[in-house]
């Protein structure tokens, strides 16, 4: 089983189920359900294959697993695979989301449902992709070629706005990575390699580092999104079907997370310390900010998108500390995030599909006719604005302990973020559950059917898991981390 290229099936198994629902002709409900069916079982099969590669994974080593590496365009730029224990999580985080999104879409997508379901296979090969990549110029292929699939996402099945929210997502998005892209062959130019591994272990200097920092930086900071350069996120939320707002919280914005972690403190440690008191005002600033915009919201989906951006917040903090208990906050924050954020928007789009509506003021005591509704949005909400006990607070806490330790200003501040997100969150959960049922048009609501439920329960589960218990996670995790961090410092001498 060595031998088998694990993470080159995981990339591109979605492409082979893409390539047997072109042999589907899409013109009955039958064939329709054939390619659900089709669609939901490749999925499947790669989540399968992910579990296999997390439990065959040696968490003791903290040194890339599983590689692969071919010849592909010249030397130096190579076909070359390998997850370590950040990248790892992430793999299964993408392939368990992905078929949760396609059973979410069984019912609410109704018209071109072969290209809809294709656009996430592909999707799936390009987000795995970016997490398996050792190489930069495969990196920034798959990093960039996400922006197609979930472009066709937003913008065909979409709402009113899905043209304007399409266009400045992707805008947005390619305008940053260019400026990674003339890194990238500044970076080939001068070393001969864009092999991952290799720059790792290679000193650029102070000057070079600076301006590759801020290049890659100029990526990331529009990925994550970073403030002030947050405003396409919303808007592509709320115009996004449910399944495309789950894989964009879910796993999207952790790619320049990632990126954060793998590029900028990897090969650009000097830069990194230089810039780290900008990042954390940044950081500190979106927390802040954007939780108070949450605060005024009336739409539901805008609420947790500015959640979004909040959390994200906490991210960049616990990365940009140099500490292990701060990179491991943020990594574990962000597989949280993942969790948790899906879950939210699965939450709205329940509701969502009943009434036709994100706006809060139309809800109101649901717990009447959903109550198994009510108790799983409950526990998405209280993980959310990190209460102990979920995974929201495990990650939020080391980020916070880490920052501390660094600058208590910063720490101040950040705490405040934690105090503002129970009050919109306990807010938004408030108006839609509590009270009673007064509005007529909220009779008719029932609850949870039998596959909204086998939805949920998985991330549910999570939630509470890695709250309760986290230290599977960070067993998987420290390693890695301190292999990282023990380069920072090496380099920083």
């Amino acid at each position: 089983m060595s031998q088998i290229p694990l993470l080159s099936i995981l990339i591109f198994l979605p492409i082979i189920g893409i390539l047997f629902m072109l042999l589907i002709r899409n013109n009955s409900d039958q064939s329709s359900n054939n390619l659900k069916l089709t669609a939901l079982w490749i999925s499947f099969i790669n989540f399968i294959i992910s579990l296999y590669l997390l439990f065959s994974f040696n968490q003791n080593d903290p040194d890339f697993q599983f590689v692969e590496q071919y010849f592909w365009i010249e030397n130096g730029i190579t076909y070359h695979l390998g997850v370590d224990g950040i990248s790892v999580l992430f793999v299964v985080l993408t392939t368990m989301l992905v078929p949760l999104c396609i059973l979410a879409s069984y019912e609410n997508i109704k018209f071109s449902i072969k290209e809809y379901l294709i656009s996430f296979l592909a999707l799936e090969t390009f987000m795995i992709g970016v997490f398996c990549s050792l190489d930069l110029v495969l990196f920034y292929l798959f990093f960039e070629g996400g922006l197609i699939p979930m472009f066709l996402i937003i913008g065909i099945w979409g709402g009113e706005r899905r043209v304007y929210s399409t266009f400045k997502f992707f805008l947005y998005t390619l305008a940053g990575s260019v400026f990674m892209l003339l890194a990238i062959i500044y970076i080939f130019i001068q070393t001969g390699t864009t092999d991952v591994e290799t720059l790792l272990n290679y000193n650029f200097t102070r000057n070079e580092q600076i301006i590759l920092w801020l290049a890659f930086f100029a990526s990331f900071m529009v990925k994550i999104p970073m403030w002030p350069f947050h405003t396409w996120l919303p808007d592509a939320h709320v115009e996004a079907p449910t399944a495309g707002s789950v894989i964009l919280a879910g796993v999207l914005l952790k790619m320049a997370g990632y990126g954060f972690i793998r590029f900028s403190i990897g090969f650009f440690p000097e830069a990194s310390e230089l810039f780290a008191p900008f990042i954390f005002a940044l950081s500190v600033i979106a927390i802040i900010v954007t939780s108070l915009i949450a605060l005024v919201q009336e739409d539901m989906k805008k609420l947790i998108a500015y959640s979004s951006v909040a959390h994200m917040g906490f991210v960049t903090l616990g990365i940009f500390t140099f500490t292990v208990q701060g990179i491991e906050g943020g990594i574990i924050q962000m597989i949280s995030h993942g969790i948790v954020s899906a879950a939210l928007f699965l939450c709205v789009g329940v509701v969502y599909d009943r009434l036709h509506t994100r706006d809060i003021s139309r809800y109101g005591g649901l717990v009447n006719k959903m109550p198994i509704y009510a108790f799983s949005f409950m526990i998405f909400i209280l993980a959310s604005l990190g209460l102990p006990g979920t995974s929201g607070f495990v990650g939020e806490f080391l980020v916070l302990l880490s920052i501390f330790s660094i600058n208590t200003y910063f720490a101040v501040f950040a705490t405040t973020g934690v105090v503002l997100a129970a009050t919109y969150s306990l807010w938004l959960y408030r108006r839609i559950i509590f009270g009673a049922l007064i509005k007529d048009e909220l009779s008719e609501m029932v609850d949870l059917t039998r596959r909204e439920i086998l939805i949920f329960a998985p991330l549910l589960i999570l939630t509470i898991l890695i709250g309760i218990f986290p230290k599977p996670v960070i067993d998987i995790i420290e390693p890695s981390t301190k292999k990282i961090v023990s380069q920072i410092e090496n380099k920083l001498k």
